[in-house]
């Protein structure tokens, strides 16, 4: 049975990129259309990640690129090379589409539902008529940040955090009725926040943390940079130290930052290879005849002060949680408002139910525990020891390699 898949040279795409090519001779990679050769990008993976030099000598043989636009009806191929293309696949992997939590909601429904649109029509189109599996996201229970969302809730009545949500949330629509439509099974993989123990690479994907370090960082320096630093009076002063405000530097040239969070606040992230490991062995099991959704989540939650002492320590700043956002922010919260989508999630205390996968896979399906020390040496640049909490001992990690 042939595969194909969309967003094969994603973070988590390679993934599940290898763990097809595992239990099938060949795979079809969908490849974006004028970007960089597909090909050289999932051999270069391989090849950081210490796969086997027999294993990625055979890539070019086991694996057939076609550049497709996602955007576009049929994929932007012609009507004849369309259809052979669908003819030709027995099962279909949707992973493709943008994560990008400050994009605008008509940037993302290009990407994230018409591409889903336009997958649909491939698995329509083929007289095979492939199984379908489509990549979703937990985070399509959008904004209510109590609770539990349980993996049968598909509904908007709560609003979305971000039009990254939203999108992702109709694409799902889109499934459903599909499903209906054609009388055919469909499966349905939400995975929460997708993170590794892989030190940052120039030729690797990001995954979303480095994203929010990066914001991060560029608000501070914009800050800096619009903000000229206030003369301060002569040391002879008689007045005694004031606590730094927001946005002035406090202990080690750290500036402040107030921004909407719970202290007992929780985050889902989850280890990216043992998501994919999860979901192809979810694909592996007999449909319902339906959609099928599964939650592919971490069994434990990553306490939002863990979080925050993370992105501390990855950039110089010192992070205040508040219940609602301060009436006079500085010029580097100001910043930090124009990326909701990024803080909103500080606030979650809500939990995915997962019963269904623990009901399927068993234990099998536990992850292994997502520390502070995982968390650093996937973000952090190789060989660099996870920064101290301010008046601390700094932490000794393991070195970290590629292979």
């Amino acid at each position: 049975m042939h595969v194909a898949l969309t967003g094969a040279t994603g973070f988590l795409g390679l993934r599940l990129l290898r763990r097809l090519l595992g239990t099938h001779p060949t795979v079809t990679v969908l490849a974006h259309a004028g970007s960089d050769d597909a090909l050289h990008r999932i051999t270069r993976y391989f090849e950081l990640t210490g796969s086997p030099e027999a294993f990625i000598a055979e890539l070019p043989r086991r694996l057939r690129v076609v550049d497709t636009d996602l955007g576009q009806p049929r994929l932007g191929l012609s009507g004849r090379a369309f259809q052979e293309l669908a003819d030709g696949l027995g099962t279909i992997w949707h992973s493709a589409g943008s994560i990008n939590l400050e994009g605008d909601l008509p940037e993302l429904r290009h990407i994230n539902v018409e591409g889903t649109r336009h997958v649909l029509e491939l698995a329509a189109a083929g007289h095979r008529t492939p199984l379908l599996r489509h990549v979703s996201t937990a985070f399509v229970a959008g904004s209510r940040r109590d609770g539990v969302a349980y993996e049968d809730e598909l509904d908007d009545a709560c609003g979305f955090e971000n039009a990254y949500e939203r999108s992702k949330y109709e694409a799902e629509l889109l499934v459903h009725a599909w499903s209906r439509k054609h009388g055919r099974p469909a499966l349905v993989l939400r995975p929460s926040i997708l993170v590794t123990d892989l030190p940052p690479h120039p030729e690797l994907p990001s995954h979303p943390l480095l994203v929010i370090e990066r914001i991060l960082r560029d608000a501070r320096c914009a800050a800096e940079l619009a903000e000229p630093a206030e003369p301060r009076e002569p040391a002879e002063s008689a007045r005694p130290a004031q606590p730094a405000g927001p946005g002035d530097p406090g202990p080690g040239g750290r500036p402040l930052v107030r921004t909407v969070g719970h202290p007992r606040g929780r985050l889902n992230l989850l280890q990216v290879d043992h998501a994919a490991e999860v979901m192809v062995r979810l694909a592996g099991l007999t449909p319902s005849g339906g959609v099928d959704t599964y939650h592919v989540v971490h069994d434990r939650d990553v306490p939002v002060p863990t979080v925050v002492t993370l992105l501390e320590r990855l950039v110089p700043l010192s992070i205040d949680l508040v219940a609602a956002k301060p009436e006079t922010p500085s010029a580097l919260e100001a910043l930090l408002d124009f990326y909701p989508g990024m803080t909103a999630y500080l606030a979650h205390r809500r939990r995915f139910d997962d019963t269904r996968v623990r009901t399927r896979l068993g234990p099998t399906a536990a992850s292994a525990p997502v520390s502070l020390d995982y968390l650093w040496s996937g973000l952090a640049p190789r060989g660099r020891p996870l920064a101290p909490a301010p008046g601390t001992a700094p932490a000794v990690l393991p070195s970290a390699r590629y292979a």
